[in-house]
């Protein structure tokens, strides 16, 4: 399976916090699912740790790092992510660009929020 992880589990995974769920775990640990991380993520860590640096654990050059480090793939925003319709469940840019690139990949998208599994049945929700 080819897994989007949301910026939050990554943010577990990498930091090894025990609020990463194990479900989510086990998929990334399991060698036969790619790994994916979004622009948009690190993106939005770097823009949330420069207003406020206890709001995220890492910088964005320092998740990037840690993203690749881990052996995750790399996924650009593109002009085919941007032109993705979708309904105003969530209200959260980086959210619904993470999701518009998992439709659009398409990428079975992972995460804990529960307003974002709402957008498909392919979000897999840990």
């Amino acid at each position: 399976m080819r897994l989007l992880l949301d910026t939050h589990i990554l943010l577990w995974a990498i930091t090894a916090d025990r609020l990463l769920p194990d479900a989510a775990r086990h998929l990334i640990e399991d060698s036969r699912n790619e790994v994916v991380f979004s622009a948009a993520s690190v993106w939005e860590i770097t823009i949330k740790h420069s207003i406020r640096s206890d709001a995220m654990p890492v910088s964005g050059a320092e998740a990037l790092h840690w993203f690749r480090r881990a052996g995750y793939r790399e996924l650009s925003i593109t002009p085919e992510h941007t032109v993705v319709q979708l309904e105003p469940i969530h209200r959260d840019p980086f959210d619904r660009m993470l999701v518009a690139q998992a439709l659009a990949e398409p990428l079975r998208l992972v995460t804990h929020d529960e307003v974002v599994a709402r957008y498909s049945d392919t979000v897999i929700l840990v």
